[in-house]
């Protein structure tokens, strides 16, 4: 395989990434956002769309990339900017331009290929499966989490027991005058542990 032929498959394969990134947000919106059914054929028409915006990008860049080499062509002096191109660059231009036509190709032909747009979509449904099946078992582990199951527990520790002394017993103790002021008509504000103290072990208030 040709440079030019792996920078094609280099392209496609990023524009098919972007494809099933936005699929799966779609499918995430749909499936669980709105509560409604997984079906391939629901997401036929976005996912052809995708990949046809995407092949537009890639040709919008190639005809971006030919006007660049045709203004290119003929100057000798030095540039005054990163594209500001000049003769020397016009074959290296010419060749980005093939690689951005080629990828906007193979694009077109995967939106008109059936096959193609399943897998896409099928694809991209395991990877919207998989985000929540991660969310949910993070959200048991913070959940669910004991003191002694926490690996990073003991390295914590100081760092909680400070935040306790710091910020909670002061904010407890400035409550707690509030309260027992006779003159005071203002309600005492409730108050909250500090978020920094997530998970500490009650024992660690002792001694």
């Amino acid at each position: 395989m040709g440079k030019t032929a792996e920078a094609i498959a280099e392209g496609v394969s990023i524009a098919s990434a972007a494809a099933r990134l936005s699929i799966r947000n779609r499918i995430l919106v749909d499936t669980i956002a709105n509560d409604e059914p997984f079906e391939v054929s629901r997401f036929v028409p976005f996912a052809h769309e995708m990949l046809i915006a995407l092949a537009d990008e890639q040709a919008a860049a190639a005809e971006l990339v030919k006007r660049q080499r045709k203004k290119a062509w003929g100057k000798f002096t030095d540039p005054d900017g990163t594209h500001d191109y000049r003769d020397r660059d016009t074959r290296n231009l010419r060749k980005r331009g093939r690689q951005y036509a080629g990828v906007a190709q193979a694009l077109r032909r995967m939106a008109d290929d059936p096959h193609v747009v399943r897998t896409l979509i099928e694809q991209s449904r395991d990877a919207a499966w998989g985000d929540v099946e991660s969310n949910l078992q993070r959200r048991l582990q913070v959940e669910g989490m004991r003191a002694d199951l926490d690996p990073d527990y003991e390295r914590m520790r100081a760092a909680r027991m400070q935040s306790v002394r710091l910020v909670d017993l002061p904010r407890l103790a400035a409550h707690k005058r509030r309260v027992d002021e006779p003159d005071s008509d203002a309600p005492a504000p409730a108050v909250t542990p500090s978020p920094r103290v997530s998970g500490i072990d009650v024992s660690e208030l002792e001694g």
